[in-house]
C-alpha cells in the first residue's frame, strides 16, 4: 500500500551526483528497499497517452517530431470530437488502462479552447478513469477552470537541468514551466513531471533535473522517465544512443529522491529489451505507458507488455467493456468529422 511520507526536504547537488556514481548493484538494492517501503512492488500502474491535438507546435524542441520548425512528416491534426476520445478512452479501460493521459500540440491553450476541454475531462470522468491532460503552459486560471472541471493530474515535463535547457529549448523559460507546475499545484491538481534521458545532458544534468524535480514544494505525484526518440528531421535524429545502464541509474535514482511518486517508463521502451526493463522494474519504476503509440512516437503494444508482466510476476488491474458498447463507440470514432456543432470545432484554426 503506498505510504504518505515524504521525500528529503531538500537534495543537494553533491548527495544526487553520488547517487549515479553508486556501483550499480548496490544502487538497485538501495532503490527496490526504498520502493518496498511505499509501494507493492509486485504492482504496476498502467496509463494509456492520446494525442487530441497533433502538429503544427509552434515550439522548438529539439527532439520533438510535432514541432512546426522541423520537417519530420507529421501531419497535423485539430483538436479530436468528444465521441473519439471517449472511444480511445473505453479501449484503453478495456485494454487495462487506469489513468487516461491527453496530449494537445500547443504552446498553451486559449481560453475559447476550454469548455470543449472540459466536456472532454468530464466525459473520461464518466468512464470510471483517472483523467490526466498535457497542454503546454497553462495560467493561473486555466489551472483552476481544468481542476474544477475534475481533472486530476496536469502533465508538464522539465525535459532536463536547469542549465542545458537553453541548449534544447528556446520557446520558454524554463521557470515558465515551473511556474505551470505551480499553478497545477496550487489549483488542486496532482503534479506529472519529469524529463528525458539522451538529449545530450551530462550526468551532472541528469542529477540536476532530479533535483529540480524532488526539491518542489511536493514532489511530483507521477514522474516520467523517457529515453530520447531519435526522429529524422528533428535537431537530435542522430542522437547517440542512450547506455540502458544508464538510464537504469537514472530510474533507480528517480526512486530514491521521490520515493512516493510513481515512476514511469515512457517513450523509448520500443527500443529497449525485456532485460533493461525488468532491470527498471527492479530500480523502483511503478507505471508504464501502455499502448502501441504514444503521441508521434512507437511504444510496445500491449499484448507484449502483458506478456512481459506475466514473464516477471507482476500485476495490474483490468478493467472491462460490453462488446456492444466497444462497438458502438468504434462506429462514433468512424464519424466523419463535422465543424462548429456543440462536441466539435476546429481548435487548429
Amino acid at each position: 500500500m503506498e505510504s504518505t511520507m515524504t521525500a528529503p526536504l531538500r537534495w543537494t547537488q553533491s548527495a544526487a551526483e553520488a547517487l549515479f556514481n553508486e556501483p550499480l548493484l548496490e544502487l538497485l538494492f538501495r532503490a527496490q528497499s526504498v520502493h518496498r517501503q511505499h509501494f507493492n512492488p509486485r504492482v504496476i500502474q498502467l496509463s494509456t497517452l492520446l494525442s487530441i491535438k497533433t502538429g503544427n507546435c509552434p515550439e522548438d524542441c529539439k527532439y520533438c517530431p510535432q514541432s512546426a520548425r522541423y520537417h519530420t512528416g507529421v501531419g497535423s491534426e485539430p483538436l479530436m470530437e468528444i465521441e473519439q476520445v471517449l472511444a480511445a478512452a473505453r479501449r484503453a479501460k478495456a485494454s487495462g488502462a487506469s489513468r487516461f493521459c491527453m496530449g494537445a500540440a500547443w504552446k498553451n491553450p486559449k481560453d475559447r479552447d476550454l469548455p470543449h476541454l472540459e466536456r472532454i475531462i468530464d466525459g473520461v470522468k464518466r468512464l470510471g478513469l483517472e483523467s490526466c491532460m498535457t497542454l503546454g503552459m497553462l495560467s493561473a486560471s486555466q489551472a483552476q477552470r481544468l481542476a474544477k472541471a475534475g481533472l486530476d493530474y496536469y502533465n508538464h515535463n522539465l525535459d532536463t537541468s536547469r542549465d542545458f535547457y537553453p541548449s534544447i529549448i528556446t520557446t520558454r523559460r524554463y521557470q515558465e514551466r515551473l511556474d505551470t507546475l505551480s499553478h497545477v499545484r496550487e489549483a488542486g491538481m496532482k503534479v506529472c513531471s519529469g524529463g528525458i534521458v539522451g538529449l545530450g545532458e551530462s550526468v551532472r544534468d541528469r542529477a540536476s533535473l532530479l533535483i529540480e524535480l524532488a526539491n518542489l514544494p511536493e514532489p511530483p505525484h507521477s514522474v516520467p522517465i523517457n529515453m530520447l526518440v531519435s526522429v529524422a528531421g528533428t535537431p537530435l535524429e542522430n542522437g547517440s544512443p542512450v547506455d540502458p545502464f544508464d538510464f537504469i541509474r537514472t530510474v533507480a535514482a528517480a526512486r530514491i529522491m521521490m520515493p512516493t511518486s510513481y515512476v514511469r517508463l515512457s517513450a523509448g521502451r520500443e527500443q529497449m529489451s525485456e532485460q533493461t526493463q525488468a532491470m527498471c522494474f527492479m530500480a523502483g519504476a511503478n507505471s508504464i505507458f501502455y499502448g502501441c503509440q504514444l503521441l508521434t512516437t512507437p511504444n510496445p503494444n500491449e499484448n507484449r507488455d502483458l506478456a512481459l508482466l506475466k514473464k516477471l510476476g507482476l500485476e495490474t488491474a483490468h478493467g472491462s467493456v460490453a462488446p456492444e458498447e466497444d462497438e458502438r463507440l468504434h462506429r462514433l470514432a468512424e464519424r466523419p468529422k463535422e465543424a462548429d456543432t456543440a462536441l466539435y470545432y476546429n481548435a487548429a484554426r
